[in-house]
């Protein structure tokens, strides 16, 4: 493959940087918990449902606790207290809790030690949810064999999850590896999972466990009849990200958009809880084998593709930094970054080549995802369907790994069935013909993709070494990604994150982090 002379202590050194800045917010992190961690642990011990006014019933509980005494325990043990007293499964519980007919928190009726134990048993069964997931994501892997990269990512968004499956399905057929089910507009906002299946949904359908399992039962069936393994994406971003990485590692989900920097920025959520929850949330992940995919891409719809490209490149170092503290391995990493330059500069594609090939030798083993152009697209589909080839050919000569399908009428209307199969009849065609080019050509050492690409590093280096001194969360504060500014006690969610006292517990996380992932 051809590569841009880089030079590795270089790349040693943005490294470094990027660990020491997720090494400061991880400090933060580790003393802190929130409503929703509290949340994904009961779910992983079994709690599910609403109440009769349709709130979820991990909500509930949490709800009920902090009236009662706060959190700065956490859940974990007056659960298991209240396991103990009900003598039944966990479900029954959290519906004897909600009825008032257990005393939730009152840890005096047993002793520490039988409460210990009905909590490590809880976690185990926890652990053994996100292993069961990973290994059945393994067993159909061997059985339908998984397509080379880059692989042709697709998303359906009808607000709808029965129509969603209805074009997966077609999506499949034309060709696709991934289909992501768009979120409904403004969810990451919501402070709660929505339950059950859904039809209605702004511009995407509900991120709810019952989607998940409905898609993944239709996937399963176009991996069998086209043998070769489907992918299923959907987001947990926002308010909920741990809760949705829980149920999408229960229904067997094998990618989630997660990145607390896209909430930070373009969804306005409070960085100190989002940076809580990406962490367990990315636990999750690492024990569950699903792939993460990180928002670099969104900082080049607010901010100049040329002038700020450096941005892109320090936020992937730091989001690969803050990925290995949770554990996640080189193979999970979807790092984000995009196709934006203004086609009106010239040589813009060589640029776009130096971007692209810059984050494949960064992270040579990660799937890096790669996003089409949609800043410049135009009403003009021929045009539009023009700047989108441009991008398959970047995308396979520099071998990414997740290629997210641009689609001619994007900058039109919300993509029709015939829309999709025109983009993946379009990566397919590039793709295949132009597969082994990176192997037939080298950069030249002074050319305009080597210079650009150590210029963007070279930016990147110095960006780094300012957000060492003043911190990432001060560096956030003064708009230094995406020109966009967010206040560390500022944005929603605040309210959901407290300090953890001498007796909190949470036996899922200290399990995570204690084994990591067992293949």
């Amino acid at each position: 493959m051809a590569k841009i002379p880089l030079n590795p202590e270089q790349t040693d050194r943005v490294k470094q940087l990027a660990k020491e800045i997720a090494d400061q917010v991880q400090g933060f992190i580790q003393k802190h918990s929130s409503v929703s961690v509290e949340r994904t642990i009961l779910r992983l011990y079994g709690a599910d449902g609403v109440d009769s006014e349709g709130t979820p019933l991990p909500n509930r509980l949490v709800e009920i606790l902090q009236e009662k005494q706060g959190l700065e325990s956490g859940v974990s043990r007056a659960f298991a207290a209240a396991m103990i007293e009900s003598g039944r499964d966990a479900q029954t519980t959290v519906e004897l809790i909600e009825q008032e007919k257990i005393d939730f928190g009152n840890l005096s009726k047993f002793s520490h030690a039988d409460i210990v134990k009905k909590e490590k048993e809880l976690a185990q069964h926890a652990i053994a949810v996100l292993d069961a997931s990973r290994k059945k994501k393994q067993e159909k892997q061997k059985e339908w064999p998984l397509p080379r990269q880059p692989w042709r990512y697709m998303i359906v968004a009808t607000g709808n999850i029965y129509e969603d499956r209805t074009q997966a399905k077609a999506a499949v057929l034309a060709g696709s590896d991934i289909i992501a089910v768009i979120r409904s507009t403004a969810q990451s906002l919501l402070d709660y999972v929505p339950y059950g299946a859904t039809t209605e949904g702004f511009g995407g359908t509900y991120a709810t466990q019952e989607n998940f399992k409905i898609m993944r039962k239709a996937l399963d069936e176009a991996s069998e009849k086209e043998g070769r393994y489907i992918r299923l994406v959907n987001y947990a971003s926002g308010l909920c990200m741990a809760e949705i990485a829980a149920c999408s590692a229960i229904e067997d989900l094998d990618m989630l958009l997660n990145d607390s920097m896209y909430g930070i920025l373009f969804r306005d959520i409070n960085m100190k809880r989002t940076f809580v929850d990406q962490y367990f949330s990315r636990l999750i992940c690492s024990r569950a084998k699903i792939i993460i995919n990180t928002g670099e891409d969104n900082y080049l719809t607010t901010s100049d593709a040329m002038d700020n490209a450096y941005t892109v490149t320090a936020s992937q170092l730091i989001n690969e930094a803050m990925a290995k503290n949770a554990l996640l391995t080189d193979d999970l990493l979807g790092l984000g970054h995009a196709f934006e330059i203004s086609p009106k500069i010239e040589n813009a594609f060589l640029y776009e080549l130096a971007h692209a090939q810059l984050a494949r030798q960064l992270f040579p083993n990660a799937p890096l995802k790669y996003m089409p152009p949609t800043k410049y697209m135009d009403t003009d589909i021929f045009y539009s369907h023009c700047l989108d080839t441009l991008f398959n050919l970047a995308s396979v000569f520099t071998n990414q790994g997740i290629h997210l399908s641009g689609i001619l009428t994007e900058a039109i209307h919300t993509p029709l069935m015939q829309d999709r199969y025109q983009s993946l009849s379009s990566v397919n065609y590039v793709f295949n013909v132009a597969r082994e080019l990176s192997d037939e050509v080298e950069f030249k050492k002074d050319g305009i993709v080597a210079k650009r690409a150590q210029q963007v590093l070279n930016e990147a280096e110095s960006f780094l070494k300012s957000l060492r001194e003043t911190g990432l969360m001060d560096g956030i504060a003064q708009g230094k990604f995406a020109d966009i500014s967010r206040q560390e006690n500022g944005g929603k969610g605040l309210a959901g994150v407290f300090e953890k006292g001498p007796e909190y517990s949470n036996p899922v996380m200290t399990q995570l982090e204690a084994e990591g992932l067992i293949n």
